[in-house]
């Protein structure tokens, strides 16, 4: 009886070091996720696609010089689709929201550029203007972008 509880006590505690000993994957958070060089993978104006990166047929091509440059925290450089490009910082409101600020020269909306942030993985960031962009003609645009 001794010996099958000094048995049965090892194997519990062989199986309680196995268990605690596994790491788990953790997930870097959303700061670290994002602090990346992007750009337009796919674009959507008023939920309708304007642009995919290498599409022959593109209403908008010139989202292909589109870039969002986080990849020096919390400074933040963004090429429009015009090619107009100007220099801020960015932050993080939660894990939903980014907002670029200060941003000089200041684009045709103001200094600020609020983004509800969607789906993100390691090479890809999805993100929507939460007010509307009159570079684009007052549309509200939704943006796939990837890395590299």
């Amino acid at each position: 009886m001794k010996r099958t509880t000094i048995i049965a006590f090892i194997a519990v505690l062989g199986l309680f070091t196995i268990l605690t000993g596994c790491s788990k994957n953790k997930t870097e958070p959303l700061s670290e996720r994002i602090a990346k060089n992007w750009s337009a993978q796919k674009v959507e104006e008023n939920n309708v696609v304007v642009y995919n990166k290498g599409g022959a047929n593109n209403v908008k091509p010139a989202y292909s010089q589109y870039s969002l440059d986080l990849s020096n925290p919390p400074t933040v450089v963004i090429k429009q689709v015009d090619g107009f490009t100007s220099t801020g910082q960015y932050e993080l409101q939660g894990d939903t929201r980014l907002v670029l600020k200060n941003l000089s020269p200041a684009p045709t909306d103001g200094p600020t550029i609020e983004f509800n942030i969607g789906t993100v993985n390691d090479n890809s960031l999805e993100i929507t203007r939460t007010t509307a962009d009159r570079k684009t003609g007052g549309t509200t645009n939704k943006y796939t972008l990837s890395n590299p």
